[in-house]
């Protein structure tokens, strides 16, 4: 007598906020995620990837999908030892500011005068609903852009989607190409997008440098009587 084959295992679904989980757990059962997977532990056992395995969400577990008001995108995480944490440009206090990180912060001091930053960790903003979505998740040590094309850009699409369907009034602050290139995802009808070039040193003296996004992105959720974001750190 022959056996009936097993079921698959149900896919393995991460600690997020139920409201996220909503309108990403179908991702999680794709099979282009089934292959992501695969692709990372394939990764892990040959070399570094950041950030650690439990800070690879952490931009969802910090922002809930009802409390996100601004979403600043960026393209894959730190490469370096320490630096990446799951949250696009940011890094843990007591590591230094990277140096678009560096640049990030001296468009907040040109809006607040003598703010003076005490670290690069950017969680106070993701606490206040600023989504800091990288769309590539993970990254091999030392090299940047190693686990693009490998699934990351789908699930993080559907994720700014999501956002753009079922809200309404957030600010998309769109710098560099990259971060612009998903501006197709975003309704202009239901949500405001800001864009400049990249903070990166290569590219921030043609206008990141005084595009006053910080300031202007409180003065659109003030207009529509939300409070605005506190940027000093």
């Amino acid at each position: 007598m022959t056996s009936s084959p097993l079921p698959p295992d149900p896919p393995q679904i991460p600690a997020l906020d139920p409201d996220w989980l909503q309108w990403l757990e179908a991702e999680f059962g794709a099979p282009y995620f089934a292959d992501l997977k695969r692709f990372l532990v394939t990764e892990r056992a040959r070399h570094t990837v950041y950030p650690r395995g439990g800070d690879i969400l952490r931009a969802f577990q910090l922002t809930p999908f009802d409390a996100v008001r601004v979403v600043i995108l960026g393209q894959d995480p730190y490469h370096g030892p320490g630096q990446a944490h799951g949250l696009c440009f940011s890094v843990p206090d007591g590591v230094p500011a990277p140096p678009s990180l560096q640049n990030i912060l001296k468009e907040i001091q040109r809006d607040h005068g003598d703010f003076q930053p005490r670290n690069g960790d950017l969680s106070p903003w993701a606490a206040q609903g600023v989504l800091l979505l990288n769309t590539t998740l993970t990254v091999r040590a030392g090299e940047p852009a190693s686990h693009a094309g490998q699934g990351w850009e789908r699930f993080t699409d559907a994720a700014i989607s999501a956002l753009s369907r079922e809200r309404s009034g957030i600010v998309f602050l769109l710098w560099g190409r990259h971060a612009q290139s998903k501006e197709a995802l975003i309704d202009p009808d239901r949500h405001y997008v800001l864009k400049a070039p990249h903070p990166s040193p290569l590219s921030a003296h043609r206008g990141f440098l005084g595009c006053g996004h910080f300031r202007q992105a409180n003065e659109i959720l003030e207009a529509q009587g939300g409070v605005p974001i506190n940027w000093t750190l």
